[in-house]
């Protein structure tokens, strides 16, 4: 099953080009965090979590575990490792008719990887 959306993302997290980030979304997109209580609605702040999800988590030990396909949503399975902390999650990312992302949701486990993610996040959106 083809998802040009799904495509377009992978090439983001490879190239971080962040006008492409800006460009996959749509601009009614909600980001659901792990930590804020929240649905954070429109483009310009959902575009401010994924760029600044991609400083804290995208590093050297970041993957991508498995991918599960729906017609126009896909959830991946990711790993990374922080401070000596394995931060495991899903990316929930229901795409548009127009491919662009519409609804993006990110589950995080443990509750220790939660809190530093949470920390670093806090860090990073503080400073953009």
């Amino acid at each position: 099953m083809s998802l040009p959306g799904l495509d377009r993302w992978y090439r983001f997290i490879k190239s971080h080009d962040l006008s492409e980030l800006k460009a996959m979304l749509h601009p009614d997109v909600v980001f659901e965090s792990p930590v804020v209580h929240t649905p954070q609605r429109g483009a310009d702040i959902t575009f401010k979590y994924l760029a600044g999800a991609i400083k804290v988590l995208n590093g050297d030990s970041f993957r991508y575990l498995g991918e599960w396909r729906g017609d126009k949503s896909a959830v991946l399975e990711f790993a990374t490792d922080i401070d000596g902390i394995t931060i495991n999650g899903v990316d929930i990312i229901k795409f548009a008719d127009d491919g662009r992302i519409i609804h993006f949701k990110v589950m995080v486990r443990p509750l220790k990887a939660m809190n530093l993610l949470h920390q670093l996040m806090g860090r990073q959106l503080a400073m953009q």
